[in-house]
């Protein structure tokens, strides 16, 4: 509470003091801003950023462009009550065509002083659930927090003057409107396919703010508000297909250096993107199914990397982590969350080609002839610098080495042969001319 004061205070002051060197072209201007994708942190941040620079900057009115799916409840409740706050009026209007005000996000276009919407969009489906993704499991637990969300719908289609019994049913039995349904049924205000429509519209309409009616009559000034580079992150790890992808590729990482560590980079990496994928969870109502399929499909990928297999296990992996995606959000109440199937087939193409790849490199790997230690000298062409009789010095790789005669017959100085084993730092040489002969008495043999 106290906080919350503290900020209205300094709110309050830097509206009084901006307002003498706000630019003419900003005062009394239009703030727009966009409320996309999940209810959260990063948007609570945004929307309290939003509404205090419109304060402290004199505009006339916030409209924020609504498309959200839902998202936690806690940050809900903190964007209504900026709304209910602010002494900027505020337009919560759900555009562009296609997009929707579902779950949270509906009690976000109830709380505005005018609710307006998009042809084509739609608002509702505003049952609660669990951050888990399930309904309430304690059947009383549910019954009182389902009644607190309906009165809270209730209350604030009430003070806006809209139809409460129905805004209500939209917790209490999951009921969604479109666009035009919504209008007719007295759950939206307006409807405005564009910008320019909205405002039209907007003016004249008299809307209670801070318990004193004000008259809209908005500009053509237009000032556009986009999230800081902060927000953007925040915002962007929250994302369903994000989080999945940020999960997935952190825990193979993670698992890769363990297996093979060397410098800690891969797995200082993999750790950054599991607390990232986490902290994108924690503002998701996800499924524990989804992330034991996710666990258990990294599992065997590994294991299959383990035993050499690279096939049959890596397949039921790659299978599990699909699964995994198509169902990590696929819960009552949280199944407008889903992962992109398209992300999905394309992040279980990108393992199949990579362990692929893998499964080339492994087998080239076991044709190739051994190229350092004892095997990769096997076979090495030496040059005689120093009389084998039997022992003496040889050249190989470059390098100077001691040298003794597989046959025990003398190989003289200039002589070239390969090496046939290593004894310590010794290597056993036979002359090329005997290892001729030895090739041909083979081959004869073997006719």
């Amino acid at each position: 509470m106290v906080g919350r004061c503290g900020r209205a205070v300094v709110g309050v002051l830097l509206a009084g003091f901006l307002v003498f060197f706000a630019p003419r072209d900003v005062f009394g201007a239009v703030f727009t801003a966009p409320l996309e994708g999940t209810v959260g942190v990063a948007m609570e941040a945004f929307a309290e950023d939003v509404l205090t620079r419109a304060a402290a900057e004199g505009a006339e009115l916030v409209v924020f462009r609504l498309d959200s799916p839902g998202g936690l409840v806690t940050s809900m409740r903190r964007i209504v009550s900026d709304i209910l706050e602010s002494p900027v009026p505020v337009v919560v209007w759900v555009a562009p065509q296609g997009s929707r005000a579902a779950s949270a996000g509906a009690f976000l276009l109830q709380a505005a002083h005018v609710a307006a919407m998009a042809p084509g969009t739609n608002v509702g489906a505003a049952h609660p659930v669990m951050a888990s993704g399930k309904d309430v499991s304690d059947e009383e637990m549910s019954r009182k927090v389902t009644n607190d969300l309906s009165a809270q719908m209730r209350s604030l289609a009430q003070m806006r003057g809209r139809n409460a019994a129905l805004a209500e049913r939209m917790v209490s039995e999951s009921l969604s409107f479109s666009a035009e349904e919504a209008l007719g049924q007295g759950v939206a205000d307006l409807l405005a396919s564009d910008m320019r429509t909205l405002l039209l519209a907007l003016r004249g309409r008299t809307v209670t703010v801070n318990g004193q009616d004000v008259e809209l009559n908005p500009g053509d000034a237009v000032v556009d508000i986009d999230m800081t580079l902060r927000e953007r992150v925040l915002h962007f790890i929250s994302s369903p297909d994000v989080a999945y992808l940020l999960l997935t590729a952190g825990a193979l990482a993670v698992i890769f250096e363990i297996l093979s560590p060397g410098g800690f980079v891969l797995g200082t990496a993999g750790a950054v993107m599991v607390l990232m994928g986490a902290f994108g969870l924690r503002m998701l109502p996800f499924n524990w199914a989804g992330i034991v399929l996710l666990v258990a499909g990294v599992a065997v990928l590994v294991v299959d990397l383990l035993v050499g297999g690279i096939g049959i296990l890596s397949l039921f992996g790659i299978a599990a982590i699909a699964t995994a995606g198509l169902i990590l959000f696929r819960t009552p109440g949280g199944e407008l969350l889903n992962v992109s199937v398209h992300f999905i087939v394309g992040l279980s193409v990108a393992l199949g080609l990579f362990f692929l790849l893998v499964l080339y490199l492994v087998l080239k790997s076991q044709r190739r002839q051994a190229s350092s230690g004892r095997e990769g000298m096997i076979g090495a062409p030496v040059e005689v610098l120093l009389d084998l009789a039997p022992d003496g010095q040889v050249k190989c790789h470059g390098e100077i080495w001691g040298g003794r005669s597989g046959t025990g017959r003398t190989m003289v100085r200039g002589a070239t042969g390969r090496v046939v084993r290593v004894e310590g730092m010794t290597l056993v040489i036979e002359d090329d001319r005997q290892m001729e002969k030895n090739s041909k008495e083979e081959k004869e043999g073997s006719r």
